[in-house]
């Protein structure tokens, strides 16, 4: 019987459809009754709505990049730069680099592969590939990433995997499908010493080294901005530059050896202009070191890609995707490059900056919101951050998420279907000539003092860089910026994740066997003699001391030494540090000393509806800093609420109640808490008028709690009062 009454449901259903795909005549409607409303009809009603709030402060938005968001943007103040005769793939590029967009040839997935050990690491590279990535994404090491033998490595598999000889590559690209699937590997401050072993391992099992395609990219200004020093001078690490791209050009055409990272200013809390425009300057920088050695204005162009990291503003990190593409192109057409070489190639990732440790899962969202700007935006492949990123290296389940939402975006979401979706946005487009034309004035900048080398040796983007880091922490410090889990709506029952900390002397012990093993099986005399016949501007004579067994730090030191240049580094930071230190401060004096806590008291007054509004603000506030809130339903008298506090013993006492109830309660309550817990701090719930702050203060109110006070202030006066924090 139910069989029946379901193929009759679904007959039913089947009709409806055929119903409604018949209809093609649909009746006019007459909407002449309705009036259009105009502006300033709009912004009255808004106004009403705001009930005295300032219009142009609650519905303006500034950015960090100088740039205000409007309510409302119209055709009529676009018109002039809206794309009406310009199509992706043409012109400037601003719309895309490719006619077609992703229709052909979707964006690049990127996972990132980090386990330490080679084997291990290549078994994660195949296993990426077989889940849906599209690119062998491999992260080294520190140690590798200074071209450190592992002798000489501190902490190996710190961050990526570990590699030091021919061997270790060979392993870590064996059975790799490399001419099918790019290869994406940051080698650091030079490409040289990896590049020559990947091109010794390829040689050595028939590999196609004119099908390698991707990058193993260099940065060394990048690492300059970072590390603050580097370990060779910028001219020697530039010689090495110019000897690999001339080789490249001949035997791996399709693979680039510049990976200018915007991560040391990202990182390090600069806005989306500067990030832009300190890239752009990095990237003119490599270009006049390969045209003064040489190289063509095409084929130092085609050796550059860039790396951006995608932040929180999701309309800001669209824009600046559109508007670097022209800006390259107008920068590379000023050299004479061709039309080809004005292509800008665009990795991206999500910005670290903007990554909790508490809370974590939060980054889940967080990474999707950055992913879906950089799609929009036309990112050319994108590496999908793991949302433990912050606290340890992924794991299976991390980076199956991550992968998993490029993957959901491509099949599901139909992202590889619409062309420059944002094109013709009044707001995008709008937003698009802006920071293009703000990314072009710091450009200008940096060229006026003399490049970004002369900047950062001036100090000019790490004092800029700075400003805008202080002004982001101020804003995360009042709130002003909610970063949801540590600074607002706080998990209190949250259980943190392991950091799954590596033994780095253990995996030092393995693989200073696994580099002996390989030792073993070389000739020691020709890998000596090898080395000593390296000339630093004949690759192959690199390629062959590493096809010979010489190490990594061997490579290196053959290569050249030299003093190299120091700069005030650009530390990097997260926005929510500061919140994750406090909160970890508590954690740690309560587990030391069998459970206290800093104990704040609700004095809340009168019956619930009267006090529950400011007792919940006032509850989510303190336990920012993870705190013990001790709430109540609220005492009928003064004298009720005075003693429950003294009997709480507790460190501060809040009073929650109403603007109108204040002016009677304040002055009879706040000397009593005074004593009965001498040495307690009484805050008061909202904010005083003007008339009355003399009075409450007389009382004895010590401070507020509200929207505008600075709850990393008032959190650590509690810590330092209770001896949590010195």
């Amino acid at each position: 019987m139910s069989d029946v009454k379901k193929d009759s449901g679904e007959l039913d259903l089947q009709a409806i459809i055929k119903a409604a795909e018949s209809q093609t005549n649909f009746p006019d409607v007459d909407l002449s009754e309705f009036t259009p409303p105009t502006y300033e009809e709009w912004k009255q009603a808004c106004i009403e709505l705001l009930k005295g709030a300032p219009f142009e402060k609650k519905m303006y938005t500034k950015t960090y990049e100088g740039i205000t968001f409007e309510p409302m943007y119209f055709r009529a103040s676009t018109e002039d730069i809206l794309p009406k005769n310009s199509f992706p793939g043409m012109d400037n590029y601003l719309r895309g680099a490719r006619v077609n967009g992703y229709v052909n040839q979707p964006w690049g997935i990127a996972q990132s592969c980090d386990e330490t050990m080679p084997e291990e690491n290549n078994e994660l590279l195949r296993h990426e590939i077989d889940k849906g990535s599209t690119i062998y994404n491999v992260k080294l090491d520190s140690a590798t990433l200074n071209a450190q033998s592992v002798k000489d490595a501190d902490k190996v598999g710190d961050i990526g995997v570990n590699l030091s000889t021919v061997g270790d590559v060979e392993t870590l690209i064996k059975d790799l499908k490399l001419d099918k699937y790019p290869l994406y590997i940051y080698a650091g401050q030079s490409a040289a010493p990896i590049l020559s072993m990947i091109a010794a391992a390829l040689k050595k099992n028939g590999g196609d080294l004119k099908s390698l395609k991707g990058f193993v990219g260099a940065d060394p200004i990048g690492e300059l901005v970072a590390k603050g020093k580097l370990n060779k001078s910028l001219d020697k690490l530039y010689d090495e530059a110019a000897a690999v791209g001339k080789w490249v050009v001949y035997n791996a055409p399709e693979l680039k050896t510049f990976l200018v990272k915007s991560d040391p200013y990202s990182d390090g809390g600069a806005n989306d202009v500067q990030e832009i425009a300190y890239s752009l300057a990095t990237a003119v920088a490599y270009i006049r070191a390969m045209l003064e050695r040489g190289a063509t204005i095409d084929q130092a162009a085609k050796l550059i890609m860039f790396q951006f990291s995608m932040g929180e503003n999701f309309f800001m990190q669209i824009a600046k995707l559109r508007a670097v593409r022209p800006l390259w192109a107008e920068i590379i057409k000023a050299f004479g490059g061709s039309e080809e070489a004005r292509h800008i190639h665009v990795h991206a990732r999500p910005s670290y900056f903007f990554k909790t440790v508490y809370d974590p899962y939060v980054n889940m969202l967080r990474n999707t919101t950055e992913i879906f700007s950089g799609v929009v935006g036309g990112v050319d492949s994108f590496e999908s951050a793991p949302f433990d990123e912050a606290i340890r290296k992924g794991d299976e389940f991390s980076r199956r998420i991550a992968r998993n939402v490029q993957i959901i975006l491509q099949e599901e979401f139909g992202m590889l279907q619409p062309i420059d979706p944002s094109g013709g946005s009044w707001a995008v487009e709008t937003l698009t000539k802006q920071i293009k034309e703000k990314i072009w004035a710091e450009f200008q900048a940096i060229e006026a003092k003399g490049g970004i080398v002369a900047a950062l040796k001036e100090g000019y983007p790490q004092e800029a860089v700075a400003k805008v880091l202080a002004d982001r922490l101020k804003a995360a410090d009042s709130r002003r910026d909610r970063i949801v889990g540590t600074n607002m709506y706080p998990n209190m029952l949250e259980e943190r994740l392991d950091p799954r900390v590596e033994n780095f002397d253990e995996n030092k012990k393995i693989r200073l066997a696994a580099v002996d093993k390989f030792c073993g099986s070389i000739d020691a005399a020709a890998a000596a003699n090898a080395v000593a016949a390296v000339k630093p501007d004949d690759f192959d004579s690199v390629i062959a001391a590493a096809a010979a067994g010489a190490d990594l730090g061997s490579l290196s030191a053959a290569l050249g030494a030299s003093e190299g240049e120091s700069v005030t580094a650009i530390k990097a930071h997260r926005r929510s540090e500061k919140f994750e230190k406090l909160r970890a401060a508590t954690e740690a004096f309560k587990a030391a000393h069998d459970g206290d806590n800093v104990k704040i008291f609700l004095a809340n007054m009168g019956p619930i509806p009267q006090h529950k509004a400011r007792a919940d603000f006032t509850t989510g506030f303190l336990q920012v800093g993870a705190f013990q809130v001790l709430g109540n339903n609220g005492f009928a008298t003064v004298d009720e609420a005075a003693q429950a506090a003294k009997e709480s013993g507790a460190d501060a006492v809040v009073i929650c109640s109403t603007d109108a109830t204040y002016p009677e309660i304040v002055p009879a309550l706040a000397p009593k808490l005074h004593e009965a817990l001498p040495k307690a701090t009484v805050y008061l719930a909202g904010t005083a008028p003007a008339e009355l702050v003399e009075t409450y203060k007389a009382a004895g109110i010590d401070d507020y709690i509200n929207v505008r006070a600075n709850c990393y202030k008032v959190l650590t006066d509690l810590q330092t009062k209770k001896g949590v924090i010195a």
